[in-house]
């Protein structure tokens, strides 16, 4: 089965930083062959794009707000996409979700994403 299990949140200061991982298992095609997305959800709001990196790690896409705050990697050979985030605030606040996209782009809808983590909780504190 697929697996994609997040880690890495917590509860963080204003301004501090936060590096979130998502281990991938059970995909078809081979992790490789997965556009990885970072979504965000927060409590009575809309689930929101956050970053996304193609198969290769080459091309990354990232929402305006996260712009030069946050860094989409991934490592192939662990399965594995992480999100580095840097002076977070607490708008940063919400439940954070690793998504898979078994397609060459790197799209930015939740409805492009077949496969989908179980979050990990991101809170900062003012």
């Amino acid at each position: 089965q697929v697996r994609l299990v997040e880690s890495g949140g917590g509860l963080v200061q204003d301004g501090d930083s936060l590096r979130l991982s998502c281990a991938a298992s059970g995909l078809t095609f081979g992790f490789s062959s997965y556009a990885m997305g970072w979504f965000r959800q927060a409590p009575g709001k809309e689930r929101e794009f956050v970053a996304a990196v193609s198969w290769t790690g080459v091309s990354t896409n990232y929402a305006d707000f996260v712009k030069g705050r946050f860094t989409i990697s991934r490592d192939n050979a662990k399965n594995t996409v992480y999100l580095q985030m840097h002076r977070l605030p607490p708008e940063d606040t919400a439940v954070y979700y690793c998504a898979a996209d078994p397609d060459p782009s790197i799209a930015t809808r939740p409805s492009d994403y077949d496969y989908w983590g179980q979050g990990t909780q991101v809170s900062v504190s003012s």
